[in-house]
């Protein structure tokens, strides 16, 4: 073995020449992946067999909560999905220690018309869903806009989307759930059957309980987005203008890329079945130039600008970019004769990417990456938008509002009325000196507690558990952990989220 310094030739290679492996291998393994994918689900969901099958899948999983019963509970359960299969960077430690419960529960359930309501199992994605319900002429409110994030973990984490202004959080769409409990028994959740439960199962990461499936709300759905881009300067005036659009329910979209402290793009959008034709953009076609970079093009328009987009190729326009980070793992991946020729397989699976990482992969992103979604105050804005600049000086930046209803459960508005917030989206290397990724990451977690924010727990979180439980209301979790008899069942959810959780 060579050294390169402190670092093996090796090590150089698979982090400098990582897009080596990417390109001749896991593109074509995501590219075929997706097509059995899609090809399945769309022969199961004609033969309408999951319904059939989903309560064998269920009396599967509560016959291995019983057998770790009578087994003695020896150890705390967590689902076998294996680590390297979530969106979550970072893999669980936990999972190494505790009863694994399989499940394989991955299909649309139903598609209500009447009732508008979609049922689903828990891993179903967004590209399924929208592959699904958009030729029907339906959505659902909010569609966080990457392919792999599940339904699962939508609800047992979070989501977002550039719609949430309105309907809220992906968890505020959700009807009822189904779960398995940890006496083997199924129940059913709403807001007017087991409504603790209901309220408490948002956020707390397979807690308390095996989530089996989710009703969701349906709307009906147009065939374009009319997008339109207005670019933005000075700090003061993209606070302004970003609430003012955030603030407007006749916006159905609204979302913003920020590009410095003093440059940013808002994106304000409406669903349409009437085009002009000239200013229709499918933007999701394999070479057409990556979102970020054709919104960044608005930057240098005097006068805003309006397109005309296919629905589902906006809800997954951060897709194959992944937002911006595929730019650091195919540098020339936005390259017009790379589009063109090898576009049709990007992105690769988020999932594979994890797998195929290195130690030393790894440690390069602890020690020279961010990613982080914060979600703040709307009035803290501008400050918080200089804060994060600040400490860690990341750009582009993703900003999302999202309206936060006074429910029950962990997340609860300021004041503990209705309020409006905005999601920042921190993701890629720091432009700051002497970046310290636990210390800065601390500093950004206190100041949004302080200012009465959430951190999204898929990311790295420093807190304390006595700075988690002041960040996130646990009055509902820990009642409802109580009576189901949690403790000996599942851990508490800091001790699946916290950094010292994960590797």
């Amino acid at each position: 073995m060579i050294n390169k310094g402190n670092q093996s030739l090796t090590e150089y290679l698979l982090i400098h020449y990582r897009w080596v492996l990417v390109c001749l291998f896991l593109l074509p393994l995501s590219f075929f992946y997706d097509l059995w994918s899609y090809l399945r689900n769309w022969i199961v969901f004609k033969l309408t067999s999951a319904p059939k099958q989903h309560d064998k899948k269920v009396k599967y999983v509560q016959k291995q909560i019983r057998e770790w019963a009578t087994h003695g509970k020896k150890s705390q359960m967590c689902t076998a999905r294996p680590g390297w299969q979530t969106v979550c960077f970072r893999q669980p430690l936990y999972k190494n220690s505790m009863k694994q419960i399989e499940v394989n529960l991955v299909d649309i359930l139903e598609v209500n018309i009447d009732k508008k309501i979609v049922k689903v199992e828990p891993l179903v994605s967004m590209g399924q869903l929208t592959a699904t319900l958009n030729p029907l002429g339906w959505t659902i409110p909010v569609l966080p806009e990457i392919d792999d994030l599940t339904v699962g973990g939508l609800v047992m984490g979070t989501g977002i989307e550039s719609s949430s202004h309105i309907y809220g959080l992906f968890q505020h769409i959700c009807v009822s759930f189904e779960l398995v409990l940890c006496d083997g028994s199924l129940v059913k959740c709403s807001k007017d059957e087991n409504p603790d439960l209901f309220y408490a199962i948002p956020w707390s990461y397979g807690t308390l309980g095996i989530l089996t499936a989710v009703e969701i709300k349906l709307v009906p759905a147009k065939k374009y987005v009319r997008l339109t881009y207005e670019a933005v300067t000075g700090s003061d005036n993209i606070a302004k203008k970003f609430t003012e659009a955030s603030t407007n329910l006749k916006n159905e979209f609204v979302e913003a890329l920020g590009y410095s402290g003093n440059e940013a793009v808002i994106m304000k959008g409406v669903q349409v079945d009437q085009v002009e034709l000239d200013k229709i953009n499918a933007i999701g076609k394999w070479y057409k130039p990556w979102f970020f970079l054709h919104v960044k093009g608005m930057l240098t328009k005097k006068t805003p600008v309006t397109e005309y987009i296919p629905l589902r190729d906006y809800y997954h326009r951060h897709t194959r970019s992944i937002f911006w980070e595929l730019q650091d793992i195919i540098p020339f991946g936005n390259n017009f004769l790379f589009r063109f020729l090898l576009g049709w397989m990007v992105p690769p699976k988020i999932s594979l990417l994890k797998l195929t990482q290195t130690d030393a992969i790894k440690k390069l992103y602890e020690n020279n990456h961010v990613l982080q979604d914060m979600l703040v105050p709307i009035e803290t804005f501008k400050e918080s938008i200089q804060m994060f600049q600040d400490t860690f000086n990341v750009y582009p930046i993703w900003l999302c509002p999202f309206i936060l209803p006074n429910n029950p459960g962990m997340l609860r508005p300021k004041g503990n009325i209705a309020h409006l917030y905005v999601d920042i989206g921190l993701y890629g290397v720091p432009k700051v000196e002497n970046f310290r990724p636990k210390e800065d990451t601390r500093k950004i977690e206190k100041y949004v507690t302080d200012v009465k924010g959430f951190q999204m727990l898929y990311a790295d979180t420093y807190m304390t558990k006595e700075e988690f439980r002041k960040m996130f209301d646990h009055t509902l979790y820990d009642k409802v952990r109580k009576q189901l008899d949690c403790e000996a069942a599942f851990p508490d959810v800091y001790d699946k989220v916290s950094r010292s959780a994960r590797f």
